[in-house]
């Protein structure tokens, strides 16, 4: 897999690569050793125990994975939540001073048109966060889009 698109919300990309640009090398590379032919369980899976072997601190009732004040959300093989995530999640998190970004993972459309799972997409979540204007959320986020 590939990263397609990135869209910083509040200069959120900014913010990692000026402060933890590591964080940003390790989140490229679990996306780039995905194989595209895995099922979208399957890919779930795989990104899971990737970020895991990295020190990602994982913790279903809150994030996904959560390091040096950044959590990262992973949108691929279940049900639609990222708007709840973007307008919810990270801000609940980011206001508790829990975290400082927040960063969700989602399928380009391309993508998503070929899952069975039914998860967001990109482009999507882009218009949903795009149409509510520039402070809102009010949580420094980074959009990224994966293709094969």
């Amino acid at each position: 897999m590939k990263i397609k698109e990135i869209h910083s919300h509040l200069n959120g990309f900014e913010w990692i690569q000026y402060h933890q640009k590591g964080i940003w090398k390790e989140l490229e590379k679990v996306i780039t050793q995905l194989d595209n032919e895995l099922s979208p369980i399957g890919l779930n899976k795989r990104i899971k125990g990737d970020f895991k072997k990295l020190g990602w601190q994982e913790n279903n009732k809150i994030m996904h994975f959560v390091k040096h004040r950044i959590a990262i959300e992973v949108q691929i093989g279940k049900d639609t939540f990222d708007t709840y995530d973007l307008f919810a999640t990270h801000l609940a998190f980011y206001v508790g001073d829990t975290i400082d970004v927040g960063v969700e993972i989602l399928p380009m459309k391309s993508l998503q048109s070929e899952m069975s799972s039914g998860p967001g997409y990109y482009e999507g979540a882009l218009y949903d966060l795009a149409r509510q204007g520039r402070g809102v959320p009010a949580v420094p986020l980074v959009l990224v889009g994966i293709e094969p």
